[in-house]
């Protein structure tokens, strides 16, 4: 199973996104610090959910590592996160 599918399924357990969307980045840092050949390195998350309500955006970020922190311990070298409300999505477009 690739690292996107194991991401994509613990994400939607744990917050039931109502959009998740996952993006390998590696290719992009070929070269740079804990990027692998195999790629699967750098990611970034753009993730909406009512889970986020009331949470600052460190919290947010926070539980989000507390659900991969298996993947960050042993392969995720950089993760870049955007957690957002559906009313936040709403009001935000996508960059």
């Amino acid at each position: 199973m690739s690292l996107i599918a194991v991401l994509d399924a613990k994400l939607r357990q744990a917050f039931a996104p109502v959009e998740l969307e996952i993006f390998d980045e590696s290719a992009r840092h070929a070269g740079h610090a804990g990027a692998k050949s195999e790629g699967e390195t750098h990611f970034r998350v753009r993730i909406v959910s009512a889970h986020f309500e009331a949470l600052s955006r460190l919290d947010r970020q926070r539980r989000i590592h507390a659900v991969l922190a298996q993947e960050l311990e042993a392969r995720i070298h950089a993760l870049a996160l955007t957690a957002l409300t559906p009313q936040e999505a709403a009001r935000r477009p996508r960059s």
